[in-house]
């Protein structure tokens, strides 16, 4: 009996000190995660337009603005078909298109005559009414075309001889291809400031800005032009 006594109290002893020996079990409580405040990303502005390049948006000055286009352009053509023909007679290339100029009683050359080319360096003439040769003869001394002196053949032929033409006479024809880039200029800037005062825009304000890029836009064909002619030429100034 006293055994038994004390074998419980052993088993008491030794579950009393597994309880002090046992590790302690820590609970931890964690607290929800929070949405966290990241800075927004920039929006790009790369495609956006500025203000002062918007596009205009009144129909009397969209209206206002494809009017003086329209009259820049022509300017430009003007002076674009004159250096062509200017070009291919300094090139010393025999074309019909030299004689394109030639008005005979407000008619064109080839609604009273034909032109043709002979051996590559003339230029022949047959007018369709003997009564008009000497109307075509004069027609084509008024043109004013350099180096092209007509020369009767028979009573409906004029022959044309077209010499080959020297860097003095290249140098001649942009000079005067010069002068006529600066009347196109003139013209250009001139439909520019009609059409400014016409709508009667701030300072620096889009319209203005608008009109200003119209006009440095056909300058910059005008200037082109030339250039361009000069490299065909071959002349430098």
């Amino acid at each position: 009996m006293q055994a038994l006594f004390h074998s419980r109290l052993s088993l008491s002893r030794c579950l009393a000190l597994r309880s002090f020996t046992a590790p302690l079990r820590l609970y931890y409580f964690r607290r929800p995660v929070q949405g966290r405040n990241y800075a927004k990303k920039a929006q790009s502005t790369s495609s956006l337009t500025p203000g002062s390049l918007q596009p205009l948006s009144k129909p009397t000055d969209i209206a206002e603005h494809a009017k003086c286009e329209e009259k820049m352009k022509l300017s430009v053509e003007w002076l674009r078909k004159d250096c062509a023909e200017a070009s291919t007679r300094a090139a010393g290339r025999v074309t019909p298109a030299l004689l394109a100029s030639v008005r005979v009683l407000g008619q064109k050359l080839e609604e009273v005559a034909t032109v043709g080319v002979r051996d590559g360096t003339v230029l022949v003439v047959t007018v369709f009414d003997e009564e008009k040769l000497k109307h075509v003869e004069a027609a084509i001394y008024d043109a004013k075309i350099p180096s092209v002196t007509p020369q009767r053949q028979d009573a409906r032929t004029l022959r044309i001889p077209v010499p080959k033409p020297t860097l003095d006479a290249k140098s001649s024809v942009v000079a005067a291809a010069g002068k006529k880039a600066e009347e196109a200029r003139v013209q250009c800037r001139k439909w520019h400031q009609v059409s400014v005062r016409k709508g009667k825009y701030d300072k620096r304000s889009v319209e203005l800005e608008v009109f200003q890029d119209l006009l440095d836009k056909h300058i910059a064909y005008i200037d082109k032009i030339v250039a361009d002619m000069k490299k065909t030429l071959g002349v430098s100034r």
